[in-house]
């Protein structure tokens, strides 16, 4: 298993940098815009500690670093020159000429988004790419879509309280296709398949916005559901925060920029890319 370092830079400290960073390359020209694509990351995988992880264009530059990245972790999305870019993963504090746990590669495009992510446990950890929809949908309504991390519920059904049901046996290690629902105030209840202890979250959703509602495990036992903005609001591009205002969610430190280890594969995925090659794990 991959433990600490004392030395290591915590994540709280961490993600003030990298949120700065994801405000400068956001700011960038409309012009640049169409030639430029978004990355998101994630850390999902509840049994994997903290790592390191590594951003570098294949065209050469130099290598950002994100340490001490830990689950439950989704950063906001980071304005990248199309182009080919490796990801490497190492255990938190590893020194980084040592050889990688795990590595990919995501081809950026100009006008397109994408989520590094790894998956599922730690036992079978492997990085992914997803190509995200982020298409705005019709005028009058929201887009949204699961994406399952909870190892605690395998396979967990998602309603609206007293409503209809958005998605039923979403199994751990899964995102669902986009689905346009009315925008409004929710109460959104995630629960096991077939029964079991439930959460609940109060949300509002933005009409002509894109959302991924992520579905963690909580410390204290039981499910942690988190709504995040993909796209939409004033601006209409790639968001990627955390979804606020009046019943939304709001995290405890901003939300850092993370490349990552963990969550989604594509048994109900819409435009899932695969891109991993495993490294032999290192003890």
């Amino acid at each position: 298993m991959f433990t600490s370092a004392p030395h290591v830079r915590r994540l709280g400290s961490a993600a003030a940098a990298i949120a700065a960073l994801a405000a400068i390359t956001l700011s960038a020209s409309p012009a640049a815009a169409a030639d430029d694509g978004y990355v998101r990351l994630a850390h999902l995988s509840p049994d994997t500690p903290q790592v390191d992880v590594y951003l570098k264009a294949d065209s050469g530059g130099k290598e950002q670093t994100f340490p001490g990245v830990g689950y439950g972790v989704m950063s906001p999305y980071l304005r990248l020159s199309a182009g080919r870019y490796s990801v490497a993963m190492r255990k938190a504090g590893a020194d980084p000429k040592t050889k990688p746990v795990l590595t990919t590669e995501v081809s950026v495009q100009g006008g397109q988004a994408y989520t590094v992510a790894g998956v599922g446990r730690y036992a079978d950890l492997g990085l992914r790419v997803l190509q995200d929809d982020l298409e705005l949908p019709e005028p009058g309504e929201s887009k949204v879509r699961i994406i399952q991390a909870s190892v605690r519920a395998p396979v967990l059904d998602v309603n609206v309280a007293d409503g209809p049901s958005i998605a039923d046996g979403v199994q751990f290690a899964t995102t669902t296709d986009y689905r346009q629902v009315k925008p409004g105030k929710w109460t959104v209840k995630v629960q096991p398949s077939g029964g079991g202890r439930s959460s609940s979250l109060p949300c509002t959703l933005g009409a002509g916005s894109v959302y991924s509602l992520l579905v963690l495990d909580a410390k204290g036992g039981g499910l942690k559901p988190e709504l995040h903005i993909d796209a939409g609001g004033q601006g209409q591009v790639p968001r990627g925060g955390v979804a606020t205002g009046v019943g939304g969610t709001q995290p405890g430190s901003p939300m850092p920029m993370a490349l990552t280890i963990a969550g989604i594969a594509a048994v109900l995925t819409g435009g899932l890319v695969v891109l991993i090659r495993r490294r032999p794990r290192t003890a």
